[in-house]
């Protein structure tokens, strides 16, 4: 079995979080260079998961490095550049969520992307076997069709944690928990009940000290007839990642935070419904979590067999345009179709389009 060499961008905490997947891969995979503009924290890093090739920049990697695969684990604003002069180099990217800070960035990417180096999001969520199994029972007469469905981030975030730079600005973050935290579950939800249709929504900043909301509410009717509810929220105190389908013969449910098992899906079948629904459940795969993991699996899988791996950067624009037209939508207080957001809408170029409904918070700390 073939090891790729993978080369991170970023030092931070959550390219520990890759570092230890990677490690957990079996020999798979391994880190060969990195690189982070704090050249103390990256030497902890280095230091930390074996890493010796480390480099100051991203330019001097890409100069000196020829990884199989770049991880992309920056802040949101940098994505784009970054991931645009992998590409030009050859080298396929995985980034970490939001891929970007609008459709017109991604689209950038979609447009410098090639057979040999192609552009993965991370949503990992996609690869527990509870997702894999609910997105193989879509269309299923035992389960019959999708109804309706409820898509709920309910986080806590304190007024401290804004005081990083990034946080809580449009400019470099590109939005609040609709962009930032409830897109995992919302990516989710696309993955499982398909191609959505349009969205009427609010968000408001109730108390955080940000520039972007601290809450989004939305209503999304999906292609299928489905209609879903989607909540996020920095405001909750008792926190949950919460989602359940409720299809004409059966109710699933999943309620995890950040990373679920097969022990958090619950499936409850309508009256009469009982053997059907769970020999359709059981035919599906068991055993895998959600996480890193299982998505360094699924993208090693795919670049072992030459093909693009998931979750490719057209898959994810749908996911992103469901999150500007949120925006779009609680801003101007109008239904929003899938496809209205397009070159000549600034909510194509910015989340916030023109602005926020609201002033800058005068306690935002300081721009870095």
């Amino acid at each position: 079995m073939r090891t790729f060499d993978v080369a991170l961008v970023g030092a931070g905490g959550v390219a520990g979080v890759h570092a230890d997947a990677i490690r957990r891969l079996g020999g798979r995979a391994r880190i060969v260079a990195a690189t982070d503009v704090d050249l103390r924290r990256l030497a902890a890093f280095g230091a930390k998961w074996d890493v010796s090739r480390l480099h100051a920049d991203l330019p001097t990697l890409l100069g000196s490095e020829q990884p199989d695969l770049v991880t992309l684990c920056t802040p949101p604003g940098l994505h784009r550049a970054q991931a645009v002069a992998c590409l030009q180099h050859g080298i396929p990217v995985l980034c970490e969520k939001p891929p970007t800070l609008s459709l017109a960035e991604l689209d950038e990417i979609i447009a410098a992307e090639t057979d040999r180096a192609p552009f993965a999001t991370v949503f990992q969520h996609r690869f527990g076997s509870g997702a894999v199994t609910l997105r193989r029972l879509v269309g299923d007469p035992r389960l019959g069709p999708p109804l309706t469905a409820v898509c709920h981030t309910l986080w806590y975030r304190p007024d401290d944690y804004f005081t990083v730079p990034w946080r809580g600005r449009w400019e470099v973050e590109g939005g609040g928990p609709t962009m930032g935290h409830g897109i995992h579950q919302m990516d989710l939800l696309l993955s499982i009940l398909g191609e959505w249709r349009d969205v009427i929504a609010v968000a408001a900043r109730q108390a955080r000290p940000t520039a972007t909301e601290d809450l989004s509410c939305a209503i999304v009717t999906f292609a299928n007839g489905a209609v879903a509810s989607v909540v996020n929220s920095l405001l909750s105190p008792r926190e949950t990642s919460y989602l359940r389908f409720d299809f004409a013969h059966a109710t699933v449910e999943l309620e995890h935070l950040y990373g679920y098992h097969d022990r958090d899906w619950t499936v409850t079948p309508a009256p009469g419904h009982a053997d059907a629904v769970a020999a359709a459940w059981s035919e599906g795969p068991k055993g895998r979590k959600s996480g890193h993991i299982a998505q360094y699996t699924a993208i090693l899988d795919a670049l072992e067999e030459g093909a693009a791996p998931p979750v490719t950067a057209s898959a994810a624009r749908s996911t992103v345009e469901l999150v500007a037209a949120v925006y779009a939508s609680a801003f101007t207080g109008q239904r929003v179709a899938r496809g209205d957001i397009r070159p000549g809408s600034p909510f194509y170029y910015r989340m916030d389009g023109e602005g926020a409904p609201w002033t800058p918070t005068p306690q935002l700390p300081a721009a870095a």
